[in-house]
């Protein structure tokens, strides 16, 4: 059955506002205290135990999430301003941001209570690292054809398989990974998935394979389970129908702003390096951009208050993806034609190359993570009916 793709005309409240200048400040004194650098944190793998420590004490972990569990029971566009200004600057939020954005609610509708009572707390305080098991080596994006099983043993469950583009697993105290427990049926390729928690450090049986990009950097990773005994406690939710809990996690995960602002540093950059008064070339070219970019935040934020309001935006979720991955992945290249006419000798494009160098080797995983463009491409196909 098709469904109608809608964005709703959502504009950010007074709260999230007023919030915003709270982040600012905040972010400002970090970088005076030396804690982060914007012109070096996008060459790094942006990853800060302490930094997260500090975002968690200021209450902007879960904040979303009930107060019991240590969340601060603010809305989703509250939470999407503090992501925004999170990442427009570069600050180091990889230790926490997978838990923060899509993990912890998973827990929150399918964890057992104990499970809940333990975890959320510590993802709320910045001390507890996520990474997600959903692709695998020989199926990518498509998780219907996920093969990682996990079979009921006495008092817990056998892990064995392995997943892949799993970023931050070598630093993660949990997976919540995807796993086969049944076939699929005929008419149903959505049935026989189940989710776990897994815990990543204290599970034998799990092997963290680095995947690294073509810098040399280290964030993706491949998981190998052999035999990884867990516990009936950490199953999630219902057994064999995992797949909507699965895709409710993705609207979460494709919508937020991360999702075209990871190559922002080198716009940034280049509009730095032009100055106050740069050629009408230069001003045009660097005004398309930051149209686009408009337009896509507001496609963003319009799911994120869909979310707000209780909808389950997938297909919304998966345009902003989508689009937001080409554009990012785009970026470099179109700054790097914006600082063609910059002196080569000027000593105020030094720092631009780096970051173009660095962005230009990176872009290439961006349509991997969160979902790869083909897949995104057939999940909104499928929802206007078109396949």
């Amino acid at each position: 059955m098709a469904s109608v793709i809608q964005f709703d005309p959502i504009q950010l409240p007074p709260e999230a506002e007023a919030l915003r200048v709270e982040v600012r400040a905040f972010l400002k004194e970090e970088i005076a205290a030396g804690t982060f650098d914007p012109q070096t944190v996008p060459m790094t793998d942006g990853f800060s135990r302490e930094f997260s420590r500090k975002v968690g004490a200021k209450g902007w972990i879960g904040m979303t999430w009930p107060k019991e569990y240590g969340g601060q029971e603010r809305s989703f566009l509250e939470r999407y301003v503090v992501t925004e200004e999170m990442r427009a600057i570069s600050a180091p939020t990889r230790a926490h941001f997978t838990a923060d954005r899509q993990s912890g609610p998973v827990l929150l509708k399918y964890a057992p209570e104990e499970i809940k009572r333990d975890v959320l707390p510590r993802i709320v305080s910045g001390d507890c690292c996520f990474c997600i098991g959903m692709s695998e080596p020989d199926t990518g994006s498509d998780l219907f054809a996920a093969k990682a099983r996990a079979v009921k043993v006495d008092g817990g469950w056998q892990l064995n398989g392995s997943k892949v583009w799993t970023t931050n697993a070598h630093h993660a105290e949990y997976m919540i990974g995807l796993f086969r427990t049944s076939p699929a049926t005929a008419d149903n390729r959505r049935h026989g998935l189940t989710q776990f928690l897994v815990d990543m450090k204290n599970t034998d049986g799990i092997t963290i394979n680095p995947i690294r990009f073509m810098n040399g950097m280290h964030d993706f990773n491949e998981v190998v389970f052999e035999d990884a005994f867990i516990t009936d406690s950490h199953l999630l939710g219902e057994v064999d129908a995992a797949w909507t809990q699965a895709t409710t996690e993705l609207a979460y995960e494709r919508s937020g702003p991360e999702r075209f602002l990871e190559t922002l540093y080198t716009l940034v950059e280049v509009i730095r390096a032009l100055g106050d008064s740069p050629d009408r070339r230069s001003a045009e070219g660097i005004g398309r951009l930051v149209a686009q970019l408009y337009t896509m935040r507001r496609m963003s934020v319009s799911v994120n208050g869909m979310l707000q309001a209780g909808k389950d935006p997938m297909l919304e979720g998966s345009i902003v993806k989508e689009l937001g991955t080409n554009w990012e992945q785009a970026l470099p290249g179109h700054v790097r034609e914006l600082a063609a006419f910059i002196d080569e000798d000027a000593g105020n494009r030094a720092t631009l190359d780096e970051l173009l160098h660095h962005a230009t080797m990176v872009a290439p995983k961006l349509t991997i993570q969160g979902g790869t463009t083909e897949i995104l491409r057939g999940i909104v196909a499928r929802g206007l009916g078109l396949r």
